[in-house]
């Protein structure tokens, strides 16, 4: 591969690496993925320092957040899941958790909506779907954190505002599987998402599937894309340090018009080499190329204009168009600014649902530092949860989501079929009710009681 420039693309004069990598993508990227190549240490367990270094592999595996006979113990409880999808089967203890939802991780692709905004004013039909490639790729950086999300309650939301003129709102609809679903808009574009989580594990690693439709709608020119993103495997679960990758091929199609984006994560090799790289290309409907894109997932992506044969186009440069914002430092979750946003009430809209995120008490806990009462209230609402199941297979009734409708339509992804629910507008009749009110909220928010529940308190009988 030619030089780098700084957020670690292929600067122009390493077209010939692009050249020979658009002939292995032309059929749509179906190019013949590497494999992970691995370290032996303890255990026999893989154990590769993507950071790199040349420490000790069994040190380097001694490492980590459990002490030993918490790794231990856990060991001999998880290892008889082996091969199975772990996503509701086992109750995990809060050392491993953030204090976040899977619905607030779901929000967190909204960090660097203000390139679908981009898109959406981009009269270019290629570098528009550059825009939004490097939207998708940009939540990346937050999806590397190595400390779990809660599970959400059935029925638990999510509402944020206050950012790029957007109006979030996310749904649990599914204990089991675990479902969420999620609809996001503003001036420019609105965003859908059904999300089913399918998981392998494998003893000191876990391999998660993205089962999931996503639909983003640009509102200028009224085209609709589809997201397929690849598989996220985290590594060292039990022993040694953990850490997360993605390898594989995204593909955002232009269902508008056949374009595609096809996008390549490198897998994680030796001391991290190839870790964080992302290269391919903006497809026409055609099948030729004519935008490649470069650059980590963790600093910055870049593009420029190329031939048939993938070589950039004389005259041309190498154009950053999205690039990773200030972190906080030693931040002790590796949050960055806009995730801890996600938590706070700042992007919360007036008259908060009860049924919010930020208001479980074992979330909030949890970032108060309290690990002990985090683990009773996460053990209480999830009995909670237990007890309203019974309560509604007693009454014959199934779970019915309020801001969402399931559809008849079922939707094809690469790990298996997916039902898929779409959003009924009644979350924008409800706000728009609450933002005509003369009536002023002086409610303390942080009063209001977490309450998903469909049938209130009857749900602890």
């Amino acid at each position: 591969m030619g030089s780098k420039d700084q957020g670690g693309g292929a600067a122009s004069s390493g077209g010939g690496f692009f050249s020979s990598f658009a002939a292995g993508m032309r059929t749509w990227g179906t190019a013949v993925h590497k494999s992970v190549n691995g370290l032996l240490g303890y255990e026999g367990l893989e154990v590769i320092n993507p950071d790199g270094g040349s420490d000790d592999a069994e040190e380097e595996a001694l490492r980590g957040r459990w002490k030993q006979e918490d790794r231990d113990s856990y060991w001999k409880m998880m290892h008889k899941y082996i091969g199975s999808d772990v996503t509701s089967l086992v109750t995990l203890p809060v050392i491993i958790f953030e204090p976040m939802t899977m619905l607030q991780k779901m929000a967190e692709l909204m960090e660097y909506c203000e390139l679908l905004d981009k898109a959406d004013e981009c009269e270019d039909p290629y570098m528009r779907m550059a825009y939004a490639a490097a939207w998708a790729v940009s939540v990346y950086f937050a999806f590397q954190r190595t400390w779990k999300p809660f599970n959400p309650i059935l029925g638990e939301t999510y509402e944020m505002v206050n950012h790029q003129g957007i109006t979030f709102l996310a749904e649990q609809v599914s204990h089991h599987p675990p479902m969420g679903v999620a609809h996001c808009e503003n001036e420019h574009f609105t965003y859908d998402i059904t999300s089913k989580l399918k998981t392998k594990f494998l003893g000191n690693s876990v391999e998660v599937y993205p089962v999931g439709r996503t639909r983003v709608t640009l509102k200028k020119s009224g085209i609709v894309f589809d997201l397929v993103p690849p598989l996220t495997k985290i590594n060292n679960l039990i022993f040694g340090r953990t850490w997360i990758d993605s390898p594989g091929e995204m593909v955002m199609t232009n269902l508008t018009t056949g374009d595609k984006v096809v996008l390549y994560f490198q897998p994680c090799g030796w001391f991290g080499a190839g870790r964080y790289e992302v290269d391919g290309y903006v497809y026409s409907a055609q099948e030729e190329p004519k935008i490649m894109i470069t650059g980590k997932w963790n600093t910055s992506m870049s593009c420029q204009p190329c031939d048939q044969e993938g070589e950039p186009l004389p005259g041309t440069e190498l154009k950053e168009i999205w690039r990773l914002a200030p972190t906080p430092k030693n931040d002790k979750y590796q949050y960055t600014h806009f995730a801890h946003k996600i938590n706070s009430f700042d992007t919360a809209p007036k008259k908060l649902l009860p049924s919010d995120s930020r208001l479980r008490p074992d979330r909030y806990a949890l970032e108060m530092g309290d690990m002990s009462k985090s683990s009773s209230e996460k053990s209480r609402l999830e009995e909670q949860q237990r007890a309203e199941k019974r309560v509604r297979e007693a009454k014959g009734e199934q779970f019915t989501p309020k801001w969402f409708n399931l559809t008849d339509a079922v939707s094809p992804t690469p790990w298996g079929d997916l039902e898929v629910y779409e959003y009924n507008g009644k979350y924008t009749e409800h706000r728009a009710a609450i933002d005509s009110s003369n009536v002023a909220d002086e409610t303390d928010i942080t009063s209001i009681e977490f309450n998903p529940w469909q049938y209130g308190s009857s749900s602890s009988q």
